[in-house]
């Protein structure tokens, strides 16, 4: 039991804070592999600031359907110490699967560095012109 018993959880055992933040990316693009039913798949690659970083593709959220729907490039590392400059670069490549976050006229990859708008059709506009 932990030294204070008016709190419910140790406090020790809390996980360490986690800062998340925007990272640069160097390629952005959508794969769609050729089956049925469609399967579009972002893929980002670029170098991530240190090895304790991980990146992920956080799509926005809307309340309707945009043009281009955003997805953020984001990475999380614990909080407290850590290096100030990567001993080397550190390669990174994330894909998501983007058949549910498709704007109206594609996605927008958002990043430290900048955004790229990419245009993909969407699933069912696929089949309505079949």
């Amino acid at each position: 039991m932990n030294a204070d018993s008016s709190l419910p959880v140790d406090p020790e055992t809390f996980p360490a804070d986690f800062e998340t933040f925007l990272v640069d990316f160097e390629t952005a693009e959508v794969i769609t592999p050729m089956i049925y039913p469609p399967q579009p798949t972002l893929a980002v690659t670029g170098t991530k600031p240190d090895l304790v970083t991980e990146v992920t593709l956080r799509p926005l959220a809307y309340v309707e359907r945009p043009e281009y729907w955003g997805i953020e490039v984001t990475g999380t590392r614990p909080g407290g110490p850590h290096p100030m400059q990567p001993i080397a670069n550190v390669p990174y490549a994330v894909q998501l699967r983007v058949d549910d976050v498709i704007g109206t006229a594609g996605i927008e990859v958002i990043g430290a560095n900048g955004s790229e708008r990419i245009d993909v059709a969407h699933a069912s506009e696929d089949q309505a012109q079949r």
